[in-house]
């Protein structure tokens, strides 16, 4: 997939009010916001456009616009975020997405977030986790198998979403942590296995046969340059504190 577009979201002051588990400390907002834009740069310099939506003070998670919505050649479907304190931030975000897409709404009972949803080609690998439960999965597979995706559901044991611990790489290829190896839902995939001290790492972001993963881990970059692939290397220090990641950060189409 040739990506030429990307929707983002200035991170707001109240950034340190966002959810997280990562007991790293309270992320400082400026220097997230000058991490967000060396992102947005590298977007740009992979050639795409990029639009970039005000801060949203009242919902501090909202620049991880990746959960709100999936994007697929044929559609967008909204999704209804699984913590209660995200799901307003669908509300500002779907008109700009329904100038690209034709849009759908999920339901009241059924929940998602974007970054339980790795899509490569034809095929759907959706996390079944704390933020996605079962009834968002059956309705986003109403929807996108009327275009010929298949949907495959993932038990998602450790870590937040299922983009947490593996995504695709280009190649073939996944990067994904110990724990995902022998799921048979990941076979006929070459494998990037993650060093357990460096599962973060495995939130790489594949763009128009571009790798861009977070500074700092080693063996996984070491792994990645087996690809062949071109590596640009940022920062994400304050995005990790709040549970983020680079996928997080974008909506790519």
């Amino acid at each position: 997939m040739y990506f030429t577009h990307a929707i983002t979201r200035l991170p707001a002051d109240t950034v340190a009010s966002g959810l997280t588990t990562a007991n790293a400390g309270a992320p400082d907002a400026e220097l997230t916001r000058a991490q967000f834009r060396d992102y947005v740069d590298i977007l740009l310099s992979l050639g795409l456009t990029v639009t970039t939506l005000p801060a949203e003070p009242d919902y501090p998670d909202a620049h991880f616009v990746e959960d709100t919505a999936v994007l697929m050649p044929e559609l967008a479907v909204i999704t209804n975020p699984g913590a209660p304190s995200r799901r307003g931030e669908v509300d500002s975000i779907a008109p700009v997405i329904s100038r690209f897409r034709h849009t759908v709404w999920m339901g009241e009972g059924a929940h998602m977030d974007g970054g339980d949803v790795l899509m490569v080609d034809k095929r759907f690998f959706i996390g079944l986790t704390s933020r996605t439960n079962e009834a968002g999965i059956r309705e986003f597979a109403t929807e996108v198998e009327k275009f010929g995706y298949t949907v495959s559901a993932v038990e998602v044991g450790a870590g937040l979403h299922l983009k947490s611990i593996v995504n695709y790489v280009g190649r073939n290829t996944l990067i994904l942590s110990e724990d995902s190896v022998d799921n048979p839902v990941f076979k006929g995939f070459n494998q990037i296995v993650l060093n357990p001290e460096e599962e973060y790492a495995g939130n790489t972001l594949w763009i128009n046969d571009t790798l861009i993963t977070p500074t700092g881990y080693p063996d996984t970059l070491k792994k990645l340059k087996t690809l062949g692939l071109p590596i640009i290397e940022t920062d994400t220090s304050e995005i990790r504190k709040m549970d983020g990641g680079l996928t997080c950060m974008s909506l790519r189409f």
